[in-house]
């Protein structure tokens, strides 16, 4: 499967934007989806992820929301209330099921730049 990341942008803190990960080549009911962020100098860290279940890192929890459109084989990350510790390349991964740990997951899209302001 090809996943392709966008939304990314520039925000105040307190705003919202919305992540997209497109899914090509297979389905992605067929995998486990996490989005992952990385800020500079950090490791790279699980935010979200949904295959059936929806899970969050207490980090996100009551601010971001995955979910997906299985017609148009894309899953979303909806993150409201952004705070500037957001900002960071968000990407999207698959995985055969349920994972945190970034080195567990198949395939990757390319980052999207989230950037918040204080």
């Amino acid at each position: 499967v090809q996943l392709q990341a966008s939304g990314g942008g520039l925000v105040q803190a307190g705003g919202s934007l919305r992540l997209s990960c497109a899914g090509s080549g297979r389905s992605l009911l067929t995998y486990f989806v996490g989005w992952f962020r990385q800020a500079p100098g950090k490791e790279r860290e699980f935010v979200a992820g949904m295959r059936w279940n929806t899970y969050y890192d207490d980090s996100v929890k009551g601010r971001f929301t995955i979910s997906k459109n299985n017609a148009k084989n894309t899953v979303f990350l909806q993150m409201n209330s952004l705070k500037p510790e957001d900002t960071a390349v968000y990407y999207c991964a698959a995985a055969r099921g349920y994972y945190t740990d970034s080195v567990r997951y198949d395939y990757w899209g390319q980052g999207t730049q989230v950037t918040v302001s204080s």
